[in-house]
């Protein structure tokens, strides 16, 4: 115990200081909002129902960015233009399938193929990511690399500006994801059925075979042990490219469950998503799969919540104004007070 207070310092002190702050403005506007009963119980479950949804799509982003990170010990800043490419793509054969009124009479076929056409293009820009600009940098200084991820970044957007040009696309309506379930006094729309019912498949069939696969169990070689991993058989590049396929096939389905919710793309449509999907894995513990998926509905509910619970009771107006910046805070407070994340000192004890 005196040796852990030795290595307090003042700025040690002053971190926790704004954190405690943080924490104390929190549960005051909690309270504050709660007691004032402005909200309804139907408000607070449709709240509830869009973190949920909405946590479910920064999961699958942040899984990109965690399973990357598991295996080269770097952040792929670029993931956010893979997210952006599948759905981009993919509106030019969803709008061709609106305007012939395929998608109303055969949504689940035209959501399958829209599905496909993100996914596979969001897969190939990732592999593309890795055999042109990482691969080359895979021992370099880390500092490299992640130079290289953010100029990679910055390549990707303004290319597919000039591929599909600058202006916002909308997403066509389908009619069969229009309407909403109706559960007492609660309802919820099909669409947010759609985003959760998808996200949660796919997070549990990744969960599944990473634990089961041979894949899986060789990924997970490949995380602790490269050189190791190699000696046992292990083909360690042929592994790194099928992390990015993975990656990227499920940043591609989750920019499509976007797209689906919010009806608008554009080139820059990766940014704020991918920013918040990399909080959503350094909260769940970045390189820790469960994590990143907890890490995203945690962050997904609080965003939802955040500018009716506590914002609104301290009375900041135009609370929404602020969702945004709810995500960098919790990055903070998880920083100061768990800087390995929800799930990380967890996985780091079980390693050990």
């Amino acid at each position: 115990m005196p040796s852990r207070l030795k290595r307090i310092n003042i700025e040690d002190i002053f971190m926790y200081v704004v954190g405690g702050l943080i924490v104390a403005l929190v549960i005051i506007g909690s309270i504050s909002t709660l007691t004032a009963g402005k909200y309804d119980a139907r408000q607070w479950f449709d709240l509830i129902v869009f973190g949920v949804a909405l946590g479910g799509i920064y999961a699958l982003i942040a899984l990109g960015y965690t399973l990357v990170y598991g295996i080269l010990r770097m952040i792929n800043f670029a993931h956010s233009e893979v997210f952006m490419s599948g759905p981009f793509t993919a509106y030019f054969l969803a709008d061709e399938l609106g305007r012939s009124g395929f998608l109303d009479a055969n949504p689940v076929l035209g959501l399958v193929l829209i599905f496909i056409v993100a996914m596979v293009i969001s897969t190939i820009v990732a592999v593309l990511l890795e055999r042109i600009a990482y691969r080359p940098l895979r021992f370099a200084p880390r500092l490299v690399p992640l130079i290289t991820a953010i100029g990679a970044s910055f390549f990707l957007q303004y290319f597919f500006k000039g591929l599909y040009g600058p202006n916002i696309k909308v997403y066509p309506e389908i009619k069969a994801l229009t309407g909403y379930w109706q559960l007492g006094e609660f309802r919820v729309q099909y669409i947010q059925i759609l985003v959760i019912v998808a996200a949660a498949l796919m997070m549990a069939g990744l969960n599944l075979f990473i634990q089961n696969s041979r894949t899986g169990k060789a990924m997970r070689a490949v995380a602790e042990d490269k050189a190791t991993a190699a000696l046992m058989g292990i083909d360690v590049d042929q592994i790194i490219v099928i992390t990015f396929m993975l990656g990227g096939a499920l940043a591609g389905a989750a920019g499509v469950l976007y797209a689906l919710m919010f009806k608008q793309v554009n080139f820059i449509m990766g940014f704020i998503p991918g920013i918040k999907a990399f909080t959503a894995a350094v909260l769940g513990g970045i390189g820790n799969v469960p994590g990143a998926m907890v890490g995203g509905l945690f962050l997904g509910i609080t965003e939802s919540l955040g500018p009716s619970l506590f914002l609104d009771g301290l009375g900041i107006p135009a609370p929404y104004q602020l969702k945004d910046a709810i995500a960098f805070t919790l990055l903070v407070l998880v920083l100061i007070f768990r800087p390995s994340g929800i799930l990380g000192e967890r996985l780091a004890e079980k390693k050990a």
